[in-house]
């Protein structure tokens, strides 16, 4: 009977414990919810040039990069372009184009990675669009490795709708990495955040980029070959 008691004990604890857990959708957070529950705090100021020594794109890179802009433009001129289709005309060409096709990079879609933060009480879901990894032999679910955390949203949708959601991803790499790239975008409009862990940990908002803006767009390509070289930086491994 002691036994038995005891048993029924510890599985009631573990109910109530479940029970009292309250379950999130990342895809539902503001940056209110991602301040409150995670304790990250936005960090203002900065340029790119103060994390990379921007690289000059070649001829034949630009030129890439105007058929890049000009495949998009003629779906934006049509009407919204959906999500799927802002990954498969903008993103990957653009990935490709900066060297994250290559090795060592890795590169998985939304479907293979679920992420979950627990803090306390409450636990977040959610799922990763692209997320580029820097080891080919790695678990890809292995948040030491991570360079880049990519969200994307349909032609009509702001690029900052989807920060509360990018940042909750790219948190969970700061439980062993000390910093963090994340990229949220609409296909034309580009939003790179920087996340650091520290006490508290911190994002930054980088100035916004576009594809279909000439000057802008060469900057986007160049910001994107200098985080794929982050990876033989190695500027952290914890």
């Amino acid at each position: 009977m002691i036994i038995s008691y005891q048993l029924y004990t510890v599985e009631w604890i573990s109910y109530r414990t479940k029970a009292m857990i309250q379950n999130l959708e990342a895809s539902q957070l503001s940056l209110n919810d991602v301040r409150r529950l995670l304790k990250l705090e936005r960090q203002t100021g900065g340029s790119f040039t103060d994390f990379f020594s921007l690289e000059s794109l070649t001829d034949f890179e630009q030129q890439e990069l105007l058929q890049i802009s000009n495949d998009f433009w003629r779906y934006l001129e049509v009407g919204k372009v959906s999500e799927e289709l802002v990954k498969f005309l903008a993103l990957s060409p653009l990935m490709r184009l900066t060297g994250f096709f290559k090795v060592p990079v890795v590169l998985t879609m939304e479907d293979s990675i679920p992420i979950e933060v627990e803090d306390g009480d409450t636990l977040i879901k959610g799922r990763l669009d692209i997320l580029a990894v820097n080891q080919p032999d790695a678990e890809l679910a292995a948040a030491q490795f991570w360079i880049l955390v990519v969200e994307a949203k349909n032609s009509v949708i702001a690029p900052l709708t989807g920060l509360p959601q990018l940042l909750t991803y790219a948190f969970k790499s700061l439980q062993v990495r000390s910093s963090v790239w994340g990229l949220t975008t609409n296909g034309r409009n580009y939003q790179f955040v920087y996340l650091t862990r520290g006490n508290p940990c911190t994002y930054q908002i980088l100035p916004d980029l576009s594809l279909t803006d000439t000057e802008r767009s060469l900057l986007l390509a160049q910001v994107l070959k200098a985080i794929c070289k982050l990876q033989n930086v190695q500027l952290q491994l914890a």
